[in-house]
């Protein structure tokens, strides 16, 4: 892999992590796009390192707010928070590891990002106009038990390439009752431990790996921390002021223009 590719993966990782657009099908289609190998799931989920760090960092502060009340005031706001992000945990880890044959292997089909793309852009479309319709929002202070079991459910959707995970953590969010703000707080809180996880579980894989130089892992990993820093940063700002449409739009436009560069060949499958 050459150092140029590693800082296009790096950035791509970073840009589309935490934003509703499935960094998975964008690590699958742009080095279809680039005529460049697929570098496979174990390179993927270890540059997931950098997006760690970045929200690890941005959300440092949070973090050090609960580490405290976890323990001493586990019932309260800020100590029931992180049990509730363990538990919702859970369900990816079960089942990441029950399908893990199947992430590495036929769900690289270019096919499944494609039609999960336009597929859940229609589902973050609708959940974010039944979101608008509310006089009033749900705090996230209040957030319990089947909220974090919902949103973690929905959390394993993002093992199909094209799903995105912040996406279908927001959306079970919205349709909950949160806004669109604590939705994105919850959800980048939520995915520290999923993307560590997949990160470590990786690691060894891609750090063997000969075919993939130790300085392209570093360099995937930097570049995605600064970039995902920056990504965190703008969304939750965006979010602030203005909703999913868009985002829900590029992702159909995306998915259709991949089914039709399927279907004439100018990209492969796998």
């Amino acid at each position: 892999m050459s150092w140029w590719f590693a800082v296009v993966m790096g950035l791509v990782q970073g840009l589309t992590e935490f934003i509703p657009v499935s960094s998975s099908a964008h690590l699958r289609i742009v080095p279809a796009l680039l005529r460049q190998p697929d570098p496979g799931a174990a390179y993927t989920a270890v540059i997931q390192l950098g997006t760690l760090a970045a929200v690890l960092v941005y959300f440092a502060k949070d973090l050090a707010q609960f580490a405290v009340p976890m323990f001493k005031a586990p019932t309260s706001a800020d100590g029931k928070l992180p049990w509730l992000i363990g538990i919702g945990t859970i369900p990816i880890v079960i089942f990441g590891v029950l399908f893990k044959k199947h992430i590495s292997g036929e769900l690289r089909s270019l096919y499944y990002p494609a039609f999960s793309l336009i597929a859940f852009g229609i589902i973050m479309i609708v959940a974010d106009r039944m979101s608008s319709g509310r006089d009033s929002y749900k705090p996230l202070a209040a957030i319990n038990l089947m909220d974090a079991v919902i949103i973690g459910l929905a959390q394993t959707l993002a093992l199909v390439p094209g799903v995105s995970r912040s996406g279908a953590t927001i959306c079970a969010a919205l349709l909950i009752g949160f806004s669109r703000t604590d939705s994105a707080r919850y959800s980048f809180l939520l995915s520290i431990p999923a993307i560590a996880g997949a990160a470590i579980f990786e690691a060894r894989h891609a750090f063997t790996d000969l075919s993939v130089p130790m300085s392209s892992v570093m360099i995937g990993i930097g570049v995605a921390f600064v970039s995902g820093y920056f990504s965190i940063s703008f969304f939750i700002r965006w979010l602030g002021q203005h909703n999913l449409i868009g985002f829900a739009g590029y992702r159909i436009v995306i998915g259709v223009g991949l089914l039709i560069a399927l279907a004439t060949n100018f990209l492969k499958p796998f």
